[in-house]
């Protein structure tokens, strides 16, 4: 696709879901770039949060969900891919951060607990090595095991984030991550997104256009369930090329 530079890890084609009679996203092609951010824009109810749905299967839990097209991961459908292993390989972030409500450290230690055996001593490793990547550490570091709800909002998020890396999936995806942090916390969640994309493929949906300039590489804008526009951020906020991504960039509708 114009713009689109490098191998995509996600690809769509002509993604389509509705409910009944109403159409939420209409024959959306897309790419997504490896080791990069994609920043996924538009209004409220342009389709953002059911194309994240889509990704990693999550729609196929949705009552009343008709979805056609299809998802690519690294170029193979995911159809054929089973659930619990299109989720490993697909991390989600929610909008509100969501800590299981026991201790930071447990946080953390949940997935490899739960899919293999690990000694203590390795264990003990892995969880400062996901906590660091997320800049969290050093923070937490001395009150590993308290609550994680004792964090602070933007800590949960990055813990979240840390959380979601423990099962080493290639693509990481974040609904609206920061809409609820203050600039800081927004400022510190955003660096460790920069930090990610060397290992990671990230897509995420934001209503930030400031957020998305900051950080983004590429850019789809969907406007009323339709792809309008994708291409690299510096060609998507500099030279977009059609009026209603203009439009909306200048703050004419959202």
């Amino acid at each position: 696709m114009s713009g689109l530079e490098g191998d995509p890890i996600i690809r769509t084609v002509d993604l389509t879901v509705s409910y009944g009679k109403k159409t939420v996203l209409d024959h959306v092609t897309f790419s997504a770039p490896a080791f990069s951010i994609t920043a996924v824009l538009g209004p409220s109810g342009c389709g953002k949060t059911t194309l994240l749905s889509c990704l990693n299967a999550l729609i196929r839990e949705q009552s009343g969900a008709q979805v056609s097209g299809d998802v690519l991961l690294s170029g193979k459908s995911t159809a054929g891919i089973a659930v619990e292993d299109l989720r490993r390989r697909i991390g989600m972030v929610t909008q509100t951060p969501t800590p299981f409500p026991f201790s930071i450290y447990k946080n953390i230690a949940y997935a490899p607990k739960y899919y293999r055996s690990v000694r203590k001593a390795d264990l003990d490793e892995f969880v400062r090595q996901k906590l660091q990547m997320v800049g969290l550490y050093e923070e937490v570091s001395d009150r590993l095991n308290q609550s994680a709800l004792s964090l602070s909002g933007g800590q949960q998020q990055r813990l979240c984030i840390a959380r979601a890396l423990t099962v080493d999936p290639e693509v990481l995806l974040l609904d609206e991550p920061c809409s609820a942090l203050d600039v800081k916390a927004t400022s510190k969640v955003e660096s460790t997104l920069l930090e990610l994309k060397r290992d990671y493929s990230i897509i995420i949906v934001t209503h930030n256009i400031a957020q998305a300039r900051r950080i983004a590489d590429y850019a789809v804008f969907l406007n009323d369930g339709r792809l309008v526009e994708a291409a690299s951020a510096r060609e998507f906020f500099e030279n977009p090329r059609e009026e209603a991504t203009r439009s909306f960039l200048m703050g004419a509708f959202g």
